[in-house]
């Protein structure tokens, strides 16, 4: 494996010289997808496991660090400076939900989805309490059907229905 790597290494050198630019030394290692996981373009690549009966297949989902990124930017449009009448917060928010599931529509993707939905209900209710002086934390006036129905948030997951 070292000797067939040497030699990958070698040529992607060699083809990235050609087309003018460099492989970052610091950035750049070799990675065996099917033993370790590894982020690229916002994506963890490698090894996942489902939930439900731990069977493993190479996949791909969303990396933690794009998660967070996210994350971070809805924390900050939710800051309690943020003074906008709410549909334009809300419009903000959800162009920022929307490109990011669009980007990440790929792959293993429920984990993260139901992550960022919970943060979202969580940081939007606290933010219409404290603008709206609602008693306690405000989870009575702005509940998860509230935020994502009557105040029109975008929802990564669907509620799964129950049919007949």
């Amino acid at each position: 494996m070292a000797e067939h790597a040497f030699g990958m290494t070698a040529w992607t050198k060699d083809v990235m010289t050609r087309l003018g630019l460099t492989i970052n030394e610091a950035k750049t290692s070799l990675k065996d997808a099917r033993d370790e996981r590894f982020d690229f373009l916002g994506y963890s690549f490698g090894p996942h496991r489902r939930r439900k009966d731990g069977w493993q297949y190479l996949g791909a989902s969303p990396s933690r660090k794009s998660v967070q990124r996210v994350k971070d930017k809805i924390g900050d449009l939710l800051k309690p400076h943020h003074v906008e009448p709410w549909p334009e917060v809300r419009d903000q928010l959800n162009r920022v939900l929307r490109g990011w599931s669009n980007y990440f529509s790929h792959g293993a993707r429920l984990a993260a989805y139901t992550g960022i939905d919970r943060h979202v209900h969580d940081r939007v209710r606290r933010f219409l309490a404290r603008r709206h002086k609602a008693p306690g934390r405000g989870t009575r006036q702005f509940s998860r059907a509230v935020v994502h129905g009557k105040l029109g948030v975008v929802r990564l997951t669907q509620p799964r229905r129950r049919g007949p």
